[in-house]
């Protein structure tokens, strides 16, 4: 049975085109925002994707996994917390705590949990300046920012 030659050129396009899709890695074009990660855990939406086109043609699969892998686009974005996302925009947070629990070390674990960053007060990168109790808060940052 031949097939007719406009079908033919349809098939060969969509095959081509299902090529072009798998080389480039599902994860790469889903997510381009998260190409440059290191590691961390595997998305499985990402996975299942990159599978499904193992099952359809073996070659585009694999290399559909490797681009990812090597792009980090395979890797759900990590490292921050919930309360890291709500200040992402740069909001000030404020943050109630007995004094005389205050010390580097816990003040480096709040900092942790607020910004999903490791933070060493004690590095000579940072600088600490002590508040003034007669001015507010956003103008004594304010002020600081400048």
């Amino acid at each position: 049975m031949k097939l007719k030659k406009p079908v033919t050129k349809y098939l060969a396009l969509f095959i081509a085109v299902l090529f072009l899709l798998q080389t480039a890695g599902c994860g790469s074009l889903l997510y381009p925002e998260r190409r440059g990660q290191k590691a961390g855990r595997i998305d499985p939406g990402v996975a299942i994707l990159n599978g499904l086109g193992l099952l359809v043609f073996i070659i585009p699969g694999v290399i559909a996994f490797a681009v990812d892998f090597s792009t980090g686009a395979i890797y759900l974005p990590g490292g921050k917390s919930k309360k890291a996302k709500r200040l992402e925009h740069g909001n000030v947070a404020t943050i109630k705590m007995n004094p005389g629990a205050l010390n580097l070390a816990t003040l480096d674990e709040i900092l942790l949990d607020y910004t999903g960053e490791e933070v060493k007060l004690d590095s000579d990168m940072v600088l600490v300046y002590e508040a003034d109790e007669d001015k507010s808060i956003e103008e004594q940052l304010s002020k600081l920012a400048q």
